[in-house]
Protein backbone atom coordinates (compact mmCIF):
# COMPACT_ATOMS: atom_id res chain seq x y z
CA UNK A 1 0.00 0.00 0.00
CA UNK A 2 1.54 3.31 -1.14
CA UNK A 3 1.39 6.15 1.65
CA UNK A 4 0.51 9.37 0.12
CA UNK A 5 1.89 12.79 0.84
CA UNK A 6 -0.49 15.80 0.97
CA UNK A 7 0.29 19.42 1.03
CA UNK A 8 -2.48 22.17 0.43
CA UNK A 9 -0.93 25.82 0.38
CA UNK A 10 -2.78 29.17 -0.62
CA UNK A 11 -2.55 29.50 -4.62
CA UNK A 12 0.60 32.36 -4.52
CA UNK A 13 3.69 32.26 -6.21
CA UNK A 14 5.15 32.99 -2.66
CA UNK A 15 4.27 29.44 -2.19
CA UNK A 16 6.59 27.65 -4.74
CA UNK A 17 9.93 26.90 -2.66
CA UNK A 18 7.28 25.17 -0.04
CA UNK A 19 5.68 23.04 -3.31
CA UNK A 20 9.09 22.05 -4.11
CA UNK A 21 10.91 21.69 -0.84
CA UNK A 22 7.55 18.70 -0.49
CA UNK A 23 8.93 17.43 -3.57
CA UNK A 24 12.45 17.28 -3.06
CA UNK A 25 11.70 15.90 0.71
CA UNK A 26 9.77 13.41 -1.46
CA UNK A 27 12.20 12.61 -4.14
CA UNK A 28 15.32 12.26 -1.88
CA UNK A 29 13.75 10.11 0.88
CA UNK A 30 13.49 7.45 -2.08
CA UNK A 31 16.67 7.68 -3.79
CA UNK A 32 15.55 9.66 -6.55
CA UNK A 33 18.41 10.35 -9.29
CA UNK A 34 19.45 14.10 -9.61
CA UNK A 35 18.34 14.34 -13.65
CA UNK A 36 14.44 12.51 -12.56
CA UNK A 37 14.49 15.25 -9.48
CA UNK A 38 15.31 18.00 -11.33
CA UNK A 39 12.57 17.00 -14.16
CA UNK A 40 9.99 16.56 -11.72
CA UNK A 41 10.93 19.39 -9.81
CA UNK A 42 10.55 21.48 -13.61
CA UNK A 43 6.91 20.16 -14.15
CA UNK A 44 5.37 20.79 -10.87
CA UNK A 45 6.85 24.50 -10.82
CA UNK A 46 5.57 24.67 -14.36
CA UNK A 47 1.89 23.42 -13.03
CA UNK A 48 2.35 25.36 -9.77
CA UNK A 49 2.95 28.92 -11.63
CA UNK A 50 -0.15 28.19 -14.05
CA UNK A 51 -2.66 28.09 -10.93
CA UNK A 52 -1.29 30.47 -9.40
CA UNK A 53 -1.58 33.43 -12.60
CA UNK A 54 -4.46 31.63 -14.12
CA UNK A 55 -6.98 29.44 -11.97
CA UNK A 56 -8.57 32.17 -9.56
CA UNK A 57 -9.90 35.26 -11.92
CA UNK A 58 -10.33 36.82 -8.31
CA UNK A 59 -6.51 35.78 -7.00
CA UNK A 60 -7.77 33.86 -4.10
CA UNK A 61 -7.76 30.36 -3.72
CA UNK A 62 -5.78 27.36 -2.88
CA UNK A 63 -3.19 24.74 -4.14
CA UNK A 64 -2.82 21.15 -2.97
CA UNK A 65 -0.42 18.36 -4.17
CA UNK A 66 -0.43 14.91 -3.66
CA UNK A 67 2.77 12.52 -3.85
CA UNK A 68 3.53 8.96 -3.52
CA UNK A 69 6.47 6.73 -4.88
CA UNK A 70 5.43 3.40 -5.30
CA UNK A 71 7.56 0.58 -7.04
CA UNK A 72 9.69 3.34 -8.28
CA UNK A 73 7.41 5.37 -9.76
CA UNK A 74 6.72 9.36 -8.46
CA UNK A 75 3.30 10.27 -8.66
CA UNK A 76 2.39 13.66 -7.66
CA UNK A 77 -0.94 15.42 -8.57
CA UNK A 78 -1.34 19.18 -8.87
CA UNK A 79 -4.68 20.09 -7.22
CA UNK A 80 -7.18 23.25 -7.53
CA UNK A 81 -10.41 24.58 -7.54
CA UNK A 82 -10.32 27.23 -9.98
CA UNK A 83 -11.82 27.71 -13.63
CA UNK A 84 -12.08 24.54 -15.07
CA UNK A 85 -9.40 23.74 -17.22
CA UNK A 86 -7.86 20.83 -19.02
CA UNK A 87 -4.03 21.93 -20.73
CA UNK A 88 -3.47 19.06 -22.33
CA UNK A 89 -6.95 19.59 -24.35
CA UNK A 90 -5.15 21.81 -26.67
CA UNK A 91 -2.36 20.52 -29.43
CA UNK A 92 1.17 20.70 -28.85
CA UNK A 93 2.83 23.61 -30.24
CA UNK A 94 4.82 23.51 -33.55
CA UNK A 95 8.60 24.18 -31.54
CA UNK A 96 10.29 24.48 -35.25
CA UNK A 97 8.09 28.04 -35.53
CA UNK A 98 9.55 30.98 -34.69
CA UNK A 99 7.85 32.42 -31.70
CA UNK A 100 5.74 35.03 -34.03
CA UNK A 101 4.62 32.13 -36.36
CA UNK A 102 3.75 29.82 -33.21
CA UNK A 103 1.46 32.61 -30.95
CA UNK A 104 1.49 32.41 -26.57
CA UNK A 105 0.93 29.61 -25.26
CA UNK A 106 1.50 25.61 -24.55
CA UNK A 107 4.98 25.64 -24.53
CA UNK A 108 4.99 25.09 -20.50
CA UNK A 109 2.57 21.69 -20.37
CA UNK A 110 4.72 20.93 -23.88
CA UNK A 111 7.88 21.09 -21.27
CA UNK A 112 6.02 19.14 -18.68
CA UNK A 113 4.86 16.73 -20.98
CA UNK A 114 8.67 15.75 -22.40
CA UNK A 115 9.79 15.73 -18.48
CA UNK A 116 7.14 12.84 -17.35
CA UNK A 117 6.17 9.60 -18.63
CA UNK A 118 2.39 9.99 -18.07
CA UNK A 119 0.09 13.32 -17.68
CA UNK A 120 -3.49 12.89 -16.63
CA UNK A 121 -6.12 15.65 -16.33
CA UNK A 122 -9.43 14.99 -14.65
CA UNK A 123 -12.35 17.60 -13.48
CA UNK A 124 -13.42 16.21 -10.15
CA UNK A 125 -15.17 16.95 -7.47
CA UNK A 126 -15.50 20.87 -8.34
CA UNK A 127 -11.68 20.77 -8.99
CA UNK A 128 -8.45 20.46 -11.09
CA UNK A 129 -6.54 17.58 -10.52
CA UNK A 130 -3.25 17.41 -13.42
CA UNK A 131 -1.23 14.07 -12.40
CA UNK A 132 2.29 13.61 -13.30
CA UNK A 133 3.76 9.94 -13.36
CA UNK A 134 7.72 9.67 -13.56
CA UNK A 135 9.60 6.04 -13.10
CA UNK A 136 12.30 7.05 -11.29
Amino acid sequence: MKEENVLRIPAKLEGMDVILAFVSYLLDTHGCTPKARTQLRMAVEELYVNVTLYAYPSGEGWAEIRGSIEDGVATFCLIDGGTPFDPLAKPDPDILLSGEERGIGGLGIYMVKSMVDEVEYAYRDGCNQLTLKKQL
